[in-house]
């Protein structure tokens, strides 16, 4: 069967084409294209594990199984910045940084929200927590976000900024700026996100307690459990 390969950034420019059509034989896996790709550059290997791939223009894993006519790109790194709408980092966050991308003469309101470390979950006295990501993936739906966000309140501009590492109590986790000619979609927007990164970002995060530690899910989910919030509409 015949499948067709995209190539994008140092990819490409390694590879010197953006696509081809190659061959494969019935049951072959996403995964095993990595390898078709790279024949003519083994150096790309060490691209392994940080390249994403999408099938068909939705993300796909390692075991999926190719069909006749499927479209493969290869979704390389995310390249840094200090001015990137949506991060990830293991620094401490700027907040007023974050509110400059979304700053204009065009926006009669910025909406700032941080999320902090609290001393307390789950009826337990916390001491820290510990968070951890896929980077590249976490970027990648964070712009996501900013994508439906856009497409929901036309004329919103959202940063988001999410840490990583091992923070104390009153430290921001995450920091979301939304700018809008007037106040009511900058809220809207700002609630949303949160409640978006929570589901589909992959950050995870350990509780430290002064009497152990355990890797917990989706926040979301916890209060939807215990009765605190509603769960969201889609």
């Amino acid at each position: 069967m015949s499948v067709n390969l995209l190539y994008f950034a140092i990819m490409r420019d390694l590879l010197g084409k953006s696509s081809e059509q190659v061959s494969v034989a019935a049951g072959t896996t996403v995964g095993d294209l990595f390898a078709i790709a790279i024949t003519d550059h083994p150096d790309l290997a060490r691209l392994e594990n940080s390249v994403m791939i999408m099938v068909n223009e939705s993300y796909a894993n390692k075991s999926t199984l190719l069909q006749d006519g499927d479209e493969i790109a290869f979704i390389p790194p995310v390249s840094g910045g200090d001015h990137q709408l949506f991060t990830v980092t293991a620094d401490v966050i700027d907040t007023r940084e974050i509110e400059s991308l979304v700053a204009s003469p065009a926006a009669g309101a910025i909406v700032t929200f941080i999320g902090t470390v609290r001393d307390n979950a789950r009826e337990r006295d916390v001491i820290a927590l510990d968070y951890e990501a896929y980077a590249p993936a976490a970027v990648r739906m964070l712009a996501q976000i900013g994508a439906e966000v856009a497409e929901r309140w036309p004329g919103v501009e959202i940063a988001i900024c999410h840490r990583t590492g091992y923070l104390v109590p009153g430290e921001s986790s995450v920091v979301i700026c939304s700018s809008s000619a007037h106040r009511d979609p900058a809220y809207e927007a700002n609630a949303y996100a949160i409640t978006r990164i929570k589901e589909i970002v992959p950050i995870w995060k350990k509780e430290h307690y002064t009497d152990g530690a355990i890797w917990v899910g989706s926040e979301l989910d916890y209060q939807i459990e215990t009765g605190r919030v509603v769960p969201p509409t889609k």
